[in-house]
């Protein structure tokens, strides 16, 4: 027969085992939402992008010709400053940019007559204040720079290429000026020519 003392221990220890069941359930119905809304990564999509910078060189010169008065023995400065417009997006290999001005021959102007004359490159002279020439000097150049023609070119300025100016517009205000004086001996006429500008970037 259980004694009255074991009875109240065996009821004791089963409160405590039912606590303890109690507190286990508890603890475990709280870990449910937990994991329920754990984190679930999808698969990884992956999208090409690309994007295109085209290389650009490009030249510019203010509208309307240029004229000169003509004096025998004397200097006949141009009637307008040529503005000359280069802008450039180029590729990081480049080094230098170069702007050449030229005449096709080594005559510059040519009044066709009868009977015909001609003003040879020699006495016509330019200058950029900004430029490689900034006192006046004859388009008599052969540039080695792929661009002009041979004995009849001024080189008008040359822009190394860094990491600051990859691209970039700048503005060059070319001076003309044909010069007579000397033993030049030219006859009366009209002369017309074409000057040519022309960049090139190596």
């Amino acid at each position: 027969m259980i004694k009255k003392e074991e009875r109240a221990e065996m009821l004791h220890t089963s409160e405590v085992g039912r606590t303890l069941r109690t507190l286990l359930l508890v603890a475990a119905f709280a870990l449910v939402p937990q994991l329920a809304w754990a984190q679930l990564p999808s698969n990884v999509a992956n999208v090409n992008v690309s994007a295109a910078l085209t290389e650009s060189l490009s030249v510019s010169a203010g509208a309307g010709p240029v004229t000169f008065s003509l004096v025998p023995g004397a200097i006949a400065p141009g009637s307008a400053p040529v503005a000359i417009q280069t802008s450039w997006i180029l590729k990081p290999n480049r080094i230098a940019v170069t702007l050449v001005g030229y005449f096709d021959s080594l005559d510059a102007l040519t009044d066709f007559g009868p009977p015909a004359a001609s003003i040879n490159v020699a006495n016509v002279q330019g200058r950029v204040a900004t430029g490689t020439p900034t006192s006046f000097t004859a388009f008599t150049q052969s540039p080695a720079v792929g661009i002009g023609t041979p004995g009849a070119s001024l080189e008008l300025f040359s822009e190394g290429i860094g990491g600051t100016n990859k691209q970039k517009t700048r503005v060059d205000n070319l001076e003309l000026q044909i010069n007579l004086t000397g033993p030049v001996q030219q006859p009366a006429g009209i002369y017309m020519g074409i000057l040519r500008i022309q960049a090139i970037a190596n």
